[in-house]
């Protein structure tokens, strides 16, 4: 008995790092579907609240790497719990804003958290796991990422418009604080393991599949939010449908995800290239699709739900060649990824408030569109230099503790 619950602890730690992940996506994009019910507590129109994902965004993105510098040396249960704690207090500030400033001020200090959770995140996840098993403790910290889209930002929808978004926000902290509690209980030590450092910095900036790496993902996460943060506008104003209809749409999004992440994990091994060369393309296809004026439910659906699938596969895809590419330095190479991928949900975010704006959310995929084109010649380096290699890029296990 004693040996079963000693094999089953392992997973246990990596279930609450995923749930953590459920955490930290939930509230970064809950606004997303709350964006009416936030600008009419503050007499301001969606597109004006919108905004307020582009300076969550930036900030992680402008935090990860100079914060993580600093805290490169943390012992890493430590510094979790910190995070939590910062996170937690955030949340309290958020319920009880009275003012759209006030909300601002509390979202820097969650974005503050958001920072150094995704750069320790992962790496912690692979080194708790059972060994030979980090690429299973990545799918669930995915699992997690494609449930806040399935279940955290529709659910925190609904009770934001039953019970005002102040009630959201305070359940996120209250069930945070409760996680917080948990980790505390079950967390081993975990002294600094290849994380990187200062000298990292220009060998990262010596390695040209890394560079394009993270050029490609700039690019893919800006024309990706560019359209999916206007959703809601884009189906109730363009398309003349329901507020229920976005709450379905985004489930089916979220739920999509996860055909995504088993595609993903069945096809990533044997085809890299492939996967995300069909991911890159079924990505422009979904974006392209949006700018079309005359949609039905059931062709919204089967949309959203392609959208969904093929977001999650290159989003995994892109993660695990940025763990094989920096494997050197793990927390400062996903330091420096995750904020590359919040410049581009600042960047989207921003670049698709502006297009609602002046010409309407119905031409959002048209620019999202235009914006992933961009993405071609890093694509094409990338695949290339894989074939030239002979190698396919694997998850690299970080050392156990």
């Amino acid at each position: 008995m004693h040996t079963k619950s000693q094999n089953l602890l392992p997973w246990l730690r990596v279930f609450l790092i995923a749930l953590s992940a459920f955490i930290f996506n939930t509230t970064e994009f809950v606004p997303v579907g709350m964006l009416a019910n936030l600008g009419e507590s503050f007499g301001m129109r969606p597109a004006e609240v919108g905004p307020m994902l582009t300076i969550y965004a930036w900030i992680v993105a402008l935090a990860s790497l100079p914060v993580m510098l600093l805290l490169a040396n943390f012992e890493r249960r430590r510094l979790m719990l910190g995070v939590f704690a910062l996170f937690v207090a955030s949340h309290a500030v958020s319920a009880m804003a009275s003012s759209y400033n006030m909300l601002l001020v509390s979202r820097v200090g969650i974005a503050f958290a958001h920072s150094v959770f995704w750069s320790i995140s992962v790496a912690m996840a692979v080194r708790m796991a059972p060994k030979g098993k980090g690429a299973v403790a990545i799918s669930l910290l995915g699992t997690g990422t494609v449930l806040a889209m399935v279940m955290g930002v529709p659910l925190g929808r609904v009770v934001g418009e039953w019970f005002g978004w102040r009630t959201t926000f305070g359940g996120i902290g209250v069930i945070s604080g409760m996680l917080m509690l948990a980790l505390w209980r079950w967390l081993p030590t975990l002294p600094v393991s290849n994380s990187g450092n200062l000298s990292s910095l220009p060998e990262i900036a010596r390695n040209k599949p890394l560079l394009s790496l993270y050029l490609l993902t700039a690019i893919i996460v800006t024309a990706h939010f560019t359209a999916y943060t206007y959703l809601e506008p884009l189906i109730q104003q363009v398309w003349n449908m329901s507020a229920d209809v976005t709450t379905w749409a985004l489930m089916t999004y979220g739920a999509a995800g996860i055909v995504g992440s088993l595609l993903f994990s069945r096809l990533q091994p044997r085809h890299p290239n492939t996967l995300l060369i069909l991911g890159f393309g079924l990505l422009a296809l979904c974006l392209s699709m949006l700018s079309r004026s005359g949609v039905g439910i059931f062709q919204l659906f089967q949309g959203v739900a392609l959208w969904g699938a093929v977001m999650m596969t290159v989003a995994l895809a892109l993660q695990t060649r940025a763990l094989e590419y920096g494997s050197k330095a793990t927390d400062i190479t996903m330091a420096i990824y995750s904020g590359i991928f919040n410049v581009g949900i600042g960047g989207g975010a921003l670049l698709g408030s502006q297009v609602v704006l002046h010409y309407g959310a119905a031409k959002n995929g048209l620019v999202a569109l235009a914006v992933i084109s961009f993405g071609l010649l890093p694509l094409w380096y990338l695949v290339r230099k894989n074939r030239t290699d002979d190698t396919e890029p694997e998850l690299v296990q970080v050392p156990s503790q």
